[in-house]
């Protein structure tokens, strides 16, 4: 390669998939993916960067215009091997019925590999081979993907033995599916097509490494100063005593609109760590991120049984002296004898109500005509933030930048039907959760620090486990198909 930034020139026949790959393996969903054959009708670079620092370069290009007699031209070329791009460039620069050849093999002849991308969903025709004999003359690095857009599976054989004749390495590839772990792969993949690209692409695979390592700690940041601003919210107004159920009504409506936006501010610093720029926020009413997080609906769904929010409720900060949570209600016996007969109470005069506001949440106060609220009392709502902060991870972190169907977008669903990463937490892992809430209550900084720290530790540990598919058994962090 001429550049001293390795460049790869995407190519392909029209509407095969190249814009949805290249924009997948460059983290850029800025690329133009249409369904409309012939969209590209230019060459465009996307280099990518990290820390202002270029590491690679893609090359977006048109499809192939003419190569049947584009490999005609090429087979009857008789001067040095290595300029037989160039000249036909030369030669046919100025006509238009093979503007987009020249355009495609531009960055070749200029030292660029060659990703060439096909859809595996169909069968291998002869224009098809044309194709690759025109890249295996160029003597470009070159690997082909197969970009599998569907299940069919049955002209996969079909392509790789012809592929095999051609090109340095193969790769089975699903663009608006593709995740971190395979992204790397894809990369780890090219450095096979030419030993002498591996030493720069290995350093281009490990600061990939580098930045997403990066990114997760400042995810991690951003979701335990989310936590602890939602969890310490405090608040004294005056209130005469005939104003307080319209004042508590008030003050848990004004306390929900500011975690709903505390939330949605979170969001968007992910979205933007990675880089997705259009991936579309306004989720869709199926989805259980789309959810009023103090419905019932949203915490039984992160984890809880009906019958676990109404005891939650009935609980609220009283659990805390006795260090359990909702999640452990039915676990441990113990639990009975230490609250006594506040469960059966509790769930008996709260059925059918708003289990989730007021007192019972907020830990809301009237004395001295005035009207308290928060701390936050219920370690619950901790519980049910932490999985929508983790569903809206893996959604973010899996959603390839090549995807553009919004509309199908729903929530990650375990197999018991149950979408919370924490209710698969253990002990240990329960009791950082456990005090980091009593840092935050108790509002003490050096201990909230220190709680802080141990939190972001989890954190990032649960984003690697989602990035590797390392998740318990019946979950699952993907996206639909």
């Amino acid at each position: 390669m001429k550049s001293p930034v390795p460049e790869f020139a995407i190519i392909g026949h029209p509407n095969e998939g190249k814009s949805s790959v290249l924009s997948t393996l460059a983290e850029d969903d800025s690329v133009r993916v249409s369904p409309i054959p012939g969209e590209t009708v230019i060459r465009q670079a996307f280099p990518v960067r990290i820390d202002g620092r270029e590491i690679i370069r893609f090359i977006d290009t048109p499809g192939f215009q003419n190569p049947r007699q584009t490999l005609q031209w090429l087979n009857a070329y008789q001067g040095p091997e290595e300029a037989i791009l160039s000249a036909f460039i030369v030669a046919h620069r100025d006509d238009p019925a093979f503007h987009d050849d020249c355009e495609l093999l531009g960055p070749v002849a200029e030292g660029a590999g060659v990703i060439f991308v096909v859809d595996g969903s169909r069968p291998l025709r002869h224009v098809d081979r044309a194709e690759m004999e025109i890249l295996r003359l160029s003597g470009a690095p070159r690997m082909a993907v197969i970009n599998c857009k569907e299940e069919e599976s049955s002209f996969l054989d079909q392509w790789q033995n012809e592929f095999r004749k051609h090109f340095n390495a193969i790769r089975l590839f699903n663009s608006c599916q593709a995740n971190y772990r395979q992204r790397i792969d894809l990369l780890e993949s090219l450095k096979a097509i030419d030993q002498r690209l591996a030493p720069v692409l290995q350093a281009v695979v490990e600061a990939f490494q580098d930045d997403w390592e990066l990114r997760n700690q400042r995810a991690a940041a951003f979701l335990a100063d989310f936590l602890q601003e939602a969890l310490a919210y405090r608040q004294t107004v005056p209130c005469a005593p005939e104003d307080e159920q319209q004042r508590r009504q008030e003050l848990h409506q004004a306390y929900c609109g500011q975690v709903a936006a505390l939330e949605r501010r979170t969001r968007e610093a992910i979205r933007g760590l990675f880089k997705h720029n259009i991936f579309d926020l306004d989720l869709p009413p199926q989805s259980i991120l789309a959810e009023d997080l103090f419905s019932r609906k949203a915490w039984e769904f992160l984890g809880l049984r009906e019958w676990q929010v109404i005891v939650a409720g009935a609980l609220g900060g009283a659990a805390l002296g006795v260090g359990i949570d909702a999640a452990t209600i039915g676990t441990s016996f113990g639990l009975f004898s230490a609250v006594g007969g506040l469960i059966g109470a509790g769930a008996t005069a709260l059925k059918g109500k708003d289990i989730l506001s007021g007192v019972r949440l907020l830990g809301m106060r009237m004395g001295h005509d005035q009207l308290q609220v928060g701390p936050v009392a219920n370690i619950q709502l901790l519980y049910i933030l932490l999985d929508r902060g983790l569903l809206f991870y893996a959604h973010v972190i899996n959603w390839a930048h090549g995807r553009r169907d919004y509309e199908r977008m729903a929530h990650p669903v375990p197999a018991a039907g149950k979408g919370g990463f924490t209710s698969h937490w253990n002990r240990e892992q329960r009791a950082i959760c456990d005090r980091f809430f009593q840092a935050v209550r108790k509002g003490h900084e050096g201990e909230l620090e220190e709680a802080s720290v141990a939190l972001q530790d989890l954190l990032r540990d649960q984003f690697v486990d989602i990035a590797e598919d390392r998740l318990p058994a019946g979950v699952s962090g993907e996206p639909p198909a």
